[in-house]
């Protein structure tokens, strides 16, 4: 028995060098093709050349074996039109794109000023879309994706934290079913944050999962919730309680568009990229510090999200490191959920309060200079009730993420008594 194993696994690595040497041949044919067709300003995706092809290579294989060919065939086009995709952003002269490497849920994070005027190049265009978005978004935004569509619906909910709810998610999912949406449709986000957890949401679970792409416009949602593949609503009061790991296809970063934001949006912003700097980037702290009225955004950005990518990609589902992202959420989420403060904001309460003594000074000066309160009035029973049911609490503690020097980071459990001394340096 033992030889046949052997014996297999030889014949195995055999073609396994064999089907490397076909990929090669394949895509450099590939690589042709998208030379052509970029030349000819022709679509990379040819939907009914793909189904005659899985019609036709059907056949080649056994009747048993025709759903996994079938799986297979289309891992190899989807990589082939990726790297058709790459092929024609270097042909274009274009170094936008960052990958966040996660294996077969990887995908493509694409920074470029008047991006959203191309979202063609790295959106399908030929699926029915639905493009989710919210009454504050500018509509200059929704119309520059909708024009690139050619079949898509915009659905619009109201801006804000309370469009985050089960009613909502279900509205996205009818709206979905009474357009006859399938498995091989799309949908899209373009807002902030709240668009993109429950449009993300909604695609997670409707028909088990459809394809989601996420163009975000707040500075807040560009360096934090446009990657990773958390997608929630809230659950009577307590945020993201329903969710799932989602990851989008694709994520496009426009940093033009970052023009039409209050002071205060863009201010709840610059808390989370405060927030990986704090964490993990001394040297991102202190450009913060001394630029911060004459930041470079486009490479900010990038710098913030590749520090997320990074632990994404180690840690997809929170089970460890990617806690770390949670630096200054886990009171941040409680303040937010008895008060009118913005994400934001609470998250740079919340760093105040989980930094250690050594740093807190130069925490609230940071802050406060792009433009952040560093305390607010607060019930406390209130706010340490939230914490309470915070989805990491155990056995009566909470995994927390501290900060006691810029650049590094430790997490710990901690319990209520001492987050309560830790909220009493921001009441006020």
């Amino acid at each position: 028995m033992k030889d046949k194993l052997i014996e297999a696994r030889e014949t195995i690595t055999g073609i396994d060098a064999q089907m490397a040497a076909l990929f090669e041949k394949r895509m450099a044919a590939v690589a042709d093709i998208a030379g052509y067709k970029h030349a000819n300003g022709l679509q990379i995706t040819d939907a009914a050349r793909e189904a005659q092809m899985f019609a036709d290579n059907s056949l080649l294989v056994s009747e048993d074996l025709r759903g996994y060919y079938g799986t297979f065939l289309r891992g190899v086009v989807d990589v082939s039109c990726a790297y058709q995709r790459s092929l024609n952003r270097i042909a274009d002269g274009d170094d936008s794109a960052m990958y966040v490497e996660l294996g077969p849920r990887s995908y493509y994070v694409h920074i470029a000023d008047g991006i959203i005027d191309r979202t063609d190049e790295y959106i399908p265009t030929d699926k029915k879309a639905l493009i989710v978005t919210d009454d504050g978004v500018p509509c200059e935004y929704v119309d520059a994706v909708l024009k690139k569509q050619s079949n898509a619906t915009v659905f619009t909910v109201p801006h804000g934290e309370k469009s985050k709810t089960y009613a909502t998610y279900l509205a996205i999912c009818r709206e979905l079913s009474a357009r006859g949406f399938s498995r091989d449709d799309i949908v899209i986000a373009v807002g902030g944050g709240v668009v993109g957890d429950i449009a993300g949401f909604a695609a997670s679970t409707y028909m088990r999962g459809i394809s989601f792409y996420n163009i975000p416009t707040t500075l807040l949602a560009q360096v934090d919730s446009s990657i990773g593949g958390k997608t929630a609503v809230d659950l009577d009061g307590i945020k993201n309680m329903i969710g799932s790991f989602w990851q989008p296809k694709c994520v496009i970063i426009d940093p033009s568009v970052l023009k039409t934001l209050t002071a205060r949006q863009y201010a709840c912003g610059m808390a989370e990229i405060i927030k990986m700097a704090a964490t993990s980037d001394a040297g991102l702290f202190d450009t913060i510090e001394t630029e911060h009225g004459n930041l470079d955004m486009t490479a900010i950005i990038r710098r913030a999200l590749q520090i997320k990518a990074d632990i994404v990609r180690i840690d997809e589902r929170e089970s460890g490191v990617r806690m770390v992202l949670n630096f200054g959420h886990t009171l941040g989420h409680a303040i937010e959920s008895v008060t009118t403060l913005e994400h934001g904001e609470c998250v740079a309460l919340g760093m105040i309060c989980m930094c250690g003594d050594g740093i807190a000074d130069r925490m609230k000066k940071l802050l406060t200079a792009v433009g952040l309160k560093t305390s607010t009035y607060l019930d406390m029973s209130k706010v340490l009730d939230k914490v309470r049911h915070d989805k990491k609490a155990r056995g009566g503690k909470i995994n927390c993420v501290f900060v006691n020097e810029i650049g590094s980071n430790e997490i710990r459990p901690a319990d209520v008594s001492e987050l309560a001394v830790r909220l009493a340096r921001i009441d006020g």
